[in-house]
């Protein structure tokens, strides 16, 4: 075997190294960022789910929320008519918002945490009575979501 030979057999097997290990970082990333359950470690959620110990509220009647349920200057999570995820805010005696509960980022479920939304993927913070993003790595706002109050319930409108 000569040197050329040698060389090129050299540098095909550290590339084939530098590929595979290249994907099991990208396989890695994958799992850890798309939300792998409440129980995983960061505590990400999701899309679409709640997190353990936790029930979604509304998820019984025709109304999104009760109005009850969600604390004036705070907000609470509930599921869309659509059935897609969605927090509710009440910033005012009566007043409602609603939004997406999708993160901006890489799709994870947002929590209420009073007058702010948190990600628990990746720490992104949302304003919970406009959707503003108040600290990245969120690109946009949340997606605003038509309500009003009927019968002391939330419902799509």
């Amino acid at each position: 075997m000569d040197v050329d030979q040698a060389l090129s057999r050299r540098t095909a097997l550290a590339g084939g190294i530098a590929v595979v290990g290249a994907a099991a970082a990208l396989a890695g990333c994958a799992s850890s960022s798309s939300g792998a359950g409440a129980g995983a470690p960061g505590g990400s959620t999701p899309a679409g789910s709640t997190p353990a110990g936790s029930t979604p509220a509304g998820s019984g009647g025709g109304g999104l929320v009760k109005l009850a349920d969600v604390p004036v200057g705070g907000s609470a999570s509930a599921q869309g008519a659509d059935g897609a995820p969605v927090v509710v805010a009440q910033p005012t005696a009566g007043k409602v918002v609603c939004f997406t509960a999708i993160c901006t980022h890489m799709g994870c479920t947002v929590l209420p945490a009073g007058a702010e939304l948190h990600c628990p993927c990746h720490g992104s913070k949302y304003d919970a009575f406009t959707g503003k993003v108040l600290n990245g790595p969120a690109p946009a706002p949340l997606a605003a979501v038509p309500v009003k109050v009927a019968a002391g319930e939330v419902v799509a409108g």
